[in-house]
Formats: structure tokens, sequence, C-alpha cells
């Protein structure tokens, strides 16, 4: 599917002023899946065949990603994308939803268990009946960021946006995902294309305040992982050098309980490298359930 069509199926509610891209379909329990950096929703659409027969899924774009707004002046962190879910699942009057989440979508997901677990009176806008995490920074300390990625968000990032190109794009996606699974021409182009929506490139130094933001936040995200009765998953691509086998062993001595999938030769993109094994791996997750 290409990210024109992917566009025209969509629809878009507002957060804080802003217009936020989602797609919604299917037929079954809700599932909400959150995106990783850099890219959008899109991530999704080899997986989206599957996923609409078992569930009603709703991809959103994140403030600052795809097809969603990107306000130059404007506080990016992960924490308001947490609130900008709940503002989405009030929306579609979502009250009970299981999550699927990649990369930043990740930390995402952490928020929004550390306030499920808030003795507040609802501290959280609706019910998770589960969570399955693909490749993503859950441990500050087992993440390994490029180099890049380290440069943009330090204090002189903000004047180098205009030298990412797609050229260095394709370079450090080649880097990350398998070595015999690599992003088609085509995919580059079209995650190229979703970067540079509505100028996006500008706001990428401001999105990368994630990797400060995890460091922060660790007590909080890391003791949801460790305290939540939420059934949670881990499907991981260990061949991925930011957060491969080694966060997916850090996952498993965090929790051994919860359910554990490598796919070996695979990267940090599951969904675009493997999407029939991960669907696979997924559907299996949920069968454990019950």
């Amino acid at each position: 599917m290409t990210i024109q069509a992917w566009k025209a199926a969509g629809q878009t509610f507002t957060y804080k002023g802003h217009r936020i891209f989602y797609r919604s379909e299917g037929k079954g329990p809700d599932l909400i899946i959150l995106h990783g950096f850099p890219t959008a929703s899109w991530d999704w659409w080899k997986m989206w065949p599957q996923l609409t027969q078992q569930f009603t899924v709703h991809a959103p774009d994140f403030l600052g990603f795809g097809y969603s707004d990107k306000p130059k002046s404007y506080a990016y962190s992960m924490v308001d994308q947490a609130s900008l879910l709940e503002a989405l699942a009030n929306h579609l009057n979502i009250q009970q939803a299981h999550l699927l989440c990649h990369d930043y979508g990740n930390s995402v997901g952490q928020e929004l268990l550390a306030r499920a677990l808030s003795k507040e009176s609802g501290a959280l806008g609706f019910k998770i009946l589960s969570c399955c995490f693909l490749n993503g920074g859950l441990f500050p300390e087992s993440h390994h960021p490029r180099l890049i990625q380290k440069v943009l968000a330090s204090p002189v990032g903000p004047y180098l946006h205009t030298f990412i190109t797609k050229q260095s794009l394709e370079r450090n996606f080649k880097a990350i995902f398998g070595p015999q699974t690599p992003p088609t021409d085509q995919e580059i182009d079209e995650f190229w294309a979703l970067i540079m929506e509505q100028q996006g490139k500008r706001v990428i130094p401001k999105l990368l305040g994630y990797l400060r933001e995890r460091r922060e936040q660790r007590s909080r995200w890391v003791g949801a992982l460790e305290q939540t009765k939420v059934p949670l998953g881990m499907i991981n691509g260990p061949e991925d050098p930011i957060s491969g086998r080694h966060l997916a062993e850090a996952f498993r001595a965090c929790r051994p309980d919860a359910y554990y999938q490598l796919l070996e030769g695979i990267g940090h993109y599951p969904q675009t490298e493997a999407p029939e094994a991960v669907s696979e791996a997924f559907s299996e997750f949920h069968r454990s359930l019950g």
C-alpha cells in the first residue's frame, strides 16, 4: 500500500489545536498500534490485513510525525503523546484496548502502563487489556542510539537538521535492518516522504528529546514494566544494533513471565521486515491470553 492510499483511508481529530491523523478499521476487540521514530503509522501497513481480521485497529500518527501536524514551536514529549492517545481513545469512545508498540511507541506504551498503575482516580481513561512490544528502548541502559541521533539530540541539533537527507536516512536504516531484509528503494522513498511532510525535518531535533526523557523517566517507566498486572509480550528482531537481542534479554530478565519471541535474522523494524512472522507471533501471544 502506498502512503497516498494509506492517507486517503485515514481521518483526523484535533488535539491541543493540532490535527492528528489516524486510521481505524477492522472488527473485534480494540487494538491501538504505536509507531516508532522517525516514521509513522504507515509502518504497519504490511500487517494491516491480518490485524484487522482479528481486531478493530486504531493507528495514529504521533504529533510531529507522518500526516499529523508538526508545529515548529512545541514542547514535544512522550508523556504528551500518551495524553494524545487518551484523547484519541475518548474521541473514539474506546473503553478498553490492547496495545502493540514499536520503538518510540514503546515508551509511550510504558507511560500508559504507568498511568494505569496510578492510584489516582481516573488516571487512565481506558483499560489496557494487554501490551506487546517490538524493538525499542524500554531500558535506557540497553538502548544504543545511532551517532546521528545523539548529535541531533544535542544542543547543536537544531542547526543541523538541514544535513538530514534521504541518503543519510537510507544509510542509517540499512544499518539497523536485518542483513537479509533491507528496506527497498520504494520503502526508503516513502519513509522519507512521510518525514518531509509539512517540512517535518525541522522538528526532528525536538522529537529526539525522547532520548533524554527516557533517562529522566526511567524509574517510572521501568517500574511500570516491573509492577503492571497487564499481560506483556515481546517480539524482537535480534539483529538490531539499537535495541535487538540485548534489549530482549533485559526484558526477559525483568519479566520472565511475559510472552517472548525472537525473530532470528530480523532487525529494528520487524513489522516491515517480517510482517507474517510478527503477525503469527502476535496471534500466538493473544492465544496465550486465552
